[in-house]
């Protein structure tokens, strides 16, 4: 499927009902930019690209990976995907960014559990799309450190020729860089996501934001454990 049609598939309503569905659109097109298979490099990149380039190879491998391929074995490759995601996407730092002046003062139980939350809803909701890939490919045009922090800008290369700019945002944790938050068109994805949680929270507290959450998060459990039935 190509990114342009792609698009149109993605105008449903998001992992939180249609108050986020700006975000699955974002957030999809982030996650496409680590699964192209050919890739052009700018000669000046330094290790935040060339960390965000080993997690493109890695998912290359397993989407490539002859033992995952097949409608049947659709959790395993996306559980294998999901490990490289969160090795190279810090989930906790999205959150944290993403729901703003709310985290503060929440407890440090409440904060790990919108933290779990959270990650798990991003991973479950769109790792799934980056099989929607449909041949793009990525150009790495450039790539910006100050101290801890780093931008890697890159442009995915559509069939019909349109460059859609997807800027990764990146903070240096020990020896790795981890990703913080994406920009695609100039949409953040945290930007975005703490524009939805705030009218959420304003209409139905920080418990309803929580509760929605819990909700999709036990209806997609459904959805794998149904799967997992037809596969057996």
């Amino acid at each position: 499927m190509s990114l342009a049609r792609s698009r149109n598939a993605l105008q449903k309503p998001d992992c939180l009902g249609g108050q986020l569905m700006t975000v699955r659109r974002a957030l999809w097109l982030g996650l496409a930019a680590l699964i192209i298979l050919v890739s052009a490099r700018d000669a000046g990149a330094g290790p935040p690209t060339d960390q965000l380039k080993g997690a493109i190879d890695r998912v290359v491998a397993t989407l490539d990976s002859p033992a995952l391929k097949g409608e049947g074995k659709v959790l395993e490759r996306r559980t294998a995907v999901r490990k490289i995601a969160n090795e190279i996407f810090d989930f906790g730092e999205i959150a944290r960014r993403s729901l703003g002046r709310y985290w503060q003062p929440l407890s440090e139980p409440q904060r790990a559990e919108f933290v779990g939350l959270f990650g798990d809803l991003l991973e479950r909701s769109y790792i799934s799309k980056i099989e929607l890939y449909g041949g793009e490919k990525i150009v790495y045009s450039g790539e910006r450190v100050d101290a801890d922090l780093a931008t890697v800008s890159t442009r995915i290369m559509t069939k019909n020729g349109t460059e859609v700019p997807v800027d990764y945002r990146l903070f240096k944790r020990s020896d790795r860089w981890m990703i913080y938050d994406v920009s695609v068109e100039g949409i953040s994805l945290v930007s975005n996501y703490r524009t939805q949680f705030n009218k959420i929270i304003q209409t139905n507290g920080y418990n309803g934001l929580v509760e929605k959450m819990k909700t999709k998060q036990t209806e997609f459990a459904e959805e794998e454990a149904q799967k997992k039935k037809v596969k057996n």
